[in-house]
């Protein structure tokens, strides 16, 4: 079990295998790389909980819920990146931020996440 507190959430005590790696972090927080997804109510939200830092936090989501599409193509550096071996082990996540009172999710920055090596990398796409 891996303890540690968070500004939002007090302590939170979690096993290892819960415990998601980003090596090269997340854009603005490269030394940054323990994260755990804790659900957020009966919602479609998570946050996504830095284990390293108690303040660093971000509102992720399934891209289906906020796009009708809900399709984001990550390019095949990503797999290879995560070594996704199935298609199941691949989850696909956005950041949320609220702007002026609007919600705004990351389309350009998703997260990927192979579930089963608990590997995950915040891809960049170039979408002009």
């Amino acid at each position: 079990m891996v303890a540690f507190r968070t500004t939002r959430f007090g302590r939170l005590e979690v096993g290892e295998d819960r415990i998601i790696r980003f090596p090269a972090g997340i854009l603005g927080f490269p030394r940054l790389d323990r994260y755990v997804l804790l659900d957020y109510k009966d919602t479609p939200l998570k946050w996504l909980q830095a284990v390293d830092d108690p303040e660093v936090a971000f509102i992720v989501t399934d891209p289906k819920s906020v796009a009708a599409e809900g399709t984001i193509n990550l390019g095949g550096d990503v797999a290879r990146f995560l070594r996704i071996e199935r298609e199941d082990d691949l989850a696909v996540l956005l950041i949320l931020r609220v702007d002026g009172g609007k919600v705004i999710a990351n389309v350009n920055g998703p997260l990927a996440i192979n579930s089963s090596r608990m590997l995950g990398v915040q891809a960049i796409l170039d979408r002009g």
